[in-house]
């Protein structure tokens, strides 16, 4: 199996170092540049997953996520390391394609365990055939079929697109802006009243699955499946 070569753009020589060491010590091939610009010329599309800060010199790590992304054609992940966790921030990054966000300080132990998932996510996606499968809920994201207890379930693109958002990463809480921002990007203005709503569809289409869909008051919504157990 190939190793995975991670590229680690970040300003801070000391967490650039640490970053270095521990993901090496997990099998990682890692390189590291100091600024955007260096970045650029490191032939990024060689590499498999970028870990970026966003405040850095002349070009921030938004811009180069944009490069990478739009201008380069490049499909690698992108962890976001940024100390400025706020909401705007993570609308951002994920209009520009990030796969996650790390804030600093960090614990390395939070970063390899998410690199490791991002890696494996995105190995699942370069196959032909691509299933979520939480118990007897079946996600295909390929043929975008929905299979529960063996039932087809019939969604919309916008229901589908919340439940793959949602029920590929468990546990994770997202604000109703980030669901609209990912899956309606530009398309048209939206407001809260139509995420709750959508979410409403699901659950009633998604039979018993349909409790996994946790509203965390005040913080937006996340895919609980212990929730089948209560």
């Amino acid at each position: 199996m190939q190793t995975a070569r991670i590229l680690v753009v970040e300003d801070e020589q000391d967490i650039c170092e640490i970053l270095k060491f521990n993901l090496e010590s997990e099998g990682f091939s890692v390189s590291v540049a100091n600024s955007a610009e260096e970045a650029l010329t490191m032939k990024p599309e060689k590499f498999d997953l970028f870990l970026l800060d966003i405040m850095m010199g002349k070009m921030s790590g938004f811009r180069l996520a944009e490069v990478l992304k739009k201008e380069r054609k490049i499909e690698a992940p992108v962890i976001f390391l940024t100390a400025r966790d706020t909401e705007n921030d993570t609308l951002t990054g994920f209009s520009l394609g990030a796969d996650d966000y790390i804030s600093k300080p960090f614990s390395i132990r939070e970063v390899i365990a998410r690199v490791k998932a991002i890696l494996n996510r995105a190995s699942k996606l370069g196959k032909k055939e691509e299933n979520i499968t939480i118990g007897e809920m079946m996600i295909d994201v390929f043929s975008k079929k929905v299979m529960v207890k063996g039932q087809t379930v019939i969604l919309t693109k916008k229901e589908f697109e919340i439940l793959l958002l949602l029920a590929g990463n468990i546990g994770k809480v997202f604000s109703r802006e980030t669901i609209m921002d990912y899956v309606w990007k530009d398309d048209v203005v939206v407001n809260d009243r139509t995420i709750d709503v959508h979410i409403a569809r699901l659950r009633k289409k998604m039979a018993d699955y349909g409790k996994a869909f946790v509203n965390r008051s005040g913080h937006g919504y996340c895919f609980e499946p212990e929730k089948l157990l209560a």
